[in-house]
């Protein structure tokens, strides 16, 4: 690996408004160190609770019923979350704050109507009055059009084809399953299989949902889109007649080879994908085929399921997946930047858990990048088809500045690290960015697929996965003037949007994107006073609240004028304080401020609460509150405050990175 000398430091001498806090700002990194480290599991890792919306509590009432278990305790408690998620207009919403959504609100109905809420009581038709002014089952997207026509809701006839014999074609087929995001296609494969089959499942008249349906709406100019989505239309139109079909040759072969793919995917897997969704489509859809030696599969899949539950005495909440190497490796990260020492046996017994949850196997992504050696790491415990780029970059970042006093794991570490890094290298697509599970997932024309109104049908490259790679090699050791790195800046150059600010793809939003940017570049080289730096830092300072920090809801992904603006939290504070030190701003007025909301919200324990959500995971559709972001990013950002106060540069890349980890041991200093 080749090496560069540190950076220049953009301050030459410590910035006065942060040396005038340091002794505050000192004390409160060492609380939150503190207690971040209380946090640690016995066997080396972190993970911290991941929420999500009401669809997963509504969805999982519909698979118990579904299973004959509605009558469970548990169960009666994922009805009361549902109830106290119910939001002032009647419905429910994608997130806290948020407008009422369409499907979560016919889905939430549906559930407590099943649990047997009375249709006449006030809660219950505040939320059919809801439903019924933002369209009723009708404006539905496609995969609850089918969640409901499983329970007789809406007819099976007006669903979307999804087409098993997607699995017979080609791989030079443009519509081939492999074309899809690998979480679409861990969703479509099974769903192609309810489709084909169309099981029922009974419903009493009483909890039937007939009085959701709107008015029918008159079409409104330009409604029916393009060319491409009318082609799609017509080619849905046609797939659906061939359903009708009294003779299709091909049926029982694709429903078999999708039966297959389900089942291999579930091998080293904690669930099918290891995610919600795919778990309860699988249940669906093998309880469907009636195979007597898929019971034992199903089994381990209700199993799974279960194992999302967080109960307590009222209410029950689903979690959408585990996160454990993601908060692992931020948290690692964490700890070294507010001075835990690279060589201490706590960071030493993460780096050993995450090199166990290594990816050793090809997966999906060897199709599209047949090159690549197995590497990389998953989001989750055990998920070995799915590694992604996000989620290996973190952890190299973080295990490359790590120096274990024990030469076996150090080498384990390196060999680790190196096949992390070239897989890293090989998932590079053709644009220079990278995207988060698939090389080159870059159709746009499947999004206008009439079963692909879920919003992420495809993996384009992202700026925000793009940054967080090109900053794991620049700490591995790598250096900007190499293809990939290179290649990798120039993408988020271009990427960069009028106004300053870059659009961040798996955190909300344009604070996160922005953030990101600005460290790559920053450890890419570029100077802090270039004009496009100096446009970032600008946007940055000019979306600042009244009350020093910074906020962004997801609102800001389907409406413009919401970008940058929302109430302050302290995940996107540490965001924005990260962002304008990157950019050369920590002396100024907005990063005082920044520092002083932080300092303000800490709580007693050291750490911080948000009550806005700031993870992403499918924009305008599904959003994410991962419960420890308000402690990592806060503790990193008052961290890099400290060095920045002592004379340091936080943004210089160690002389021995890259190197260092391969001959074990490692200096003391903090």
């Amino acid at each position: 690996m080749s090496v560069d000398s540190p950076m220049r430091p953009a301050l030459v001498r410590p910035p006065a408004v942060l040396a005038r806090s340091t002794p505050p700002v000192e004390a409160a990194a060492l609380h939150a160190r503190s207690y971040l480290l209380g946090l640690q599991n016995a066997d080396g890792h972190w993970r911290a609770q991941l929420e999500g919306d009401s669809i997963l509590e509504s969805e999982y009432v519909l698979t118990m019923y579904s299973l004959g278990r509605s009558s469970e305790a548990k169960v009666a408690k994922a009805g009361e979350t549902l109830r106290r998620a119910q939001t002032a207009g009647g419905g429910w919403s994608s997130f806290p704050g948020g407008d009422d959504d369409v499907n979560s609100t016919v889905k939430a109905y549906f559930a407590l109507k099943l649990l047997g809420e009375p249709a006449d009581a006030p809660h219950m038709r505040a939320a059919a009055r809801a439903a019924r002014t933002l369209g009723g089952p009708e404006a539905c997207n496609s995969f609850t059009k089918i969640y409901l026509a499983i329970f007789g809701q809406y007819p099976w006839a007006r669903c979307p084809a999804v087409p098993p014999e997607l699995l017979l074609l080609p791989s030079w087929v443009p519509f081939n399953v492999y074309e899809m995001s690998s979480w679409s296609r861990a969703i479509v494969v099974p769903l192609s299989i309810i489709r084909a089959l169309r099981p029922h499942c009974p419903v009493p008249e009483a909890a039937g949902i007939g009085e959701l349906v709107a008015a029918p709406q008159p079409a409104r100019a330009g409604s029916l889109g393009g060319p491409l989505p009318r082609l799609f239309r017509g080619v849905d139109r046609v797939l659906r007649l061939y359903e009708k079909a009294p003779l299709r040759p091909l049926r029982r072969r694709a429903v078999e080879r999708a039966r297959r793919w389900t089942l291999e995917h579930l091998e080293q897997s904690q669930g099918l994908g290891a995610i919600f969704p795919p778990i309860v489509n699988s249940l669906f859809a093998l309880r469907a085929l009636g195979r007597e030696d898929d019971a034992e599969v199903v089994a381990a899949q209700v199993k799974e399921l279960e194992r999302l539950e967080l109960e307590e005495a009222e209410t029950l909440k689903v979690q959408p997946c585990f996160s454990p190497v993601w908060d692992t490796a931020l948290a690692i990260t964490a700890a070294l930047d507010a001075g835990v020492p690279p060589d201490d046996p706590c960071l030493a017994q993460a780096a050993s858990w995450l090199v166990d949850h290594e990816v050793r196997r090809v997966g999906d992504w060897g199709r599209r990048s047949p090159e690549a050696e197995p590497g990389g790491w998953y989001f989750e415990y055990a998920n070995e088809f799915y590694p992604d780029c996000d989620d290996t970059a973190q952890v190299v970042a973080g295990l490359a500045r790590l120096r274990p006093r024990d030469r076996a794991l150090a080498e384990r570490l390196a060999g680790a690290l190196d096949r992390g890094l070239a897989w890293l290298e090989r998932m590079q697509n053709r644009d220079g960015g990278w995207g988060a599970f698939d090389k080159n997932c870059d159709r746009e024309f499947l999004t206008h697929i009439p079963f692909a109104d879920h919003n992420a049908m495809i993996d384009p490259s992202t700026v925000d996965v793009t940054a967080r790679v090109v900053m794991a090699m620049r700490l591995a050791g790598r250096s900007p003037r190499e293809p990939g790195v290179a290649r990798g800046l120039a993408f988020i150059r271009r990427r960069q949007e009028p106004d300053g600010a870059w659009f961040g793809r798996w955190g909300c939003n344009y604070i996160y994107g922005t953030w990101l940017a600005l460290s790559a570049l920053r450890l890419g080289g570029e100077s802090p006073r270039t004009e496009a730096i100096g446009r970032a830092v600008g946007w940055l300072e000019a979306h600042q609240n009244e009350d020093g920090g910074w906020g962004e809801l997801p609102l800001s992904y389907s409406d413009p004028s919401a970008r940058g603006c929302g109430p302050s939290t302290a995940c996107q504070t540490g965001w924005a304080l990260l962002g304008l030190m990157a950019g050369g701003a920590a002396d100024g007025a907005a990063a005082r401020r920044g520092v002083e909301y932080l300092l303000r919200q800490q709580e007693e324990n050291g750490g911080w609460r948000d009550q806005h959500w700031t993870g992403t995971g499918f924009p305008e559709v599904f959003y994410l509150h991962y419960h420890l972001y308000a402690t990592y990013f806060p503790l990193m950002a008052l961290a890099a405050c400290r060095r920045l106060a002592a004379g340091e540069d936080p943004f210089a890349i160690p002389a021995a990175s890259g190197s260092a980890v391969r001959s074990g041991g490692g200096s003391k200093a903090g």
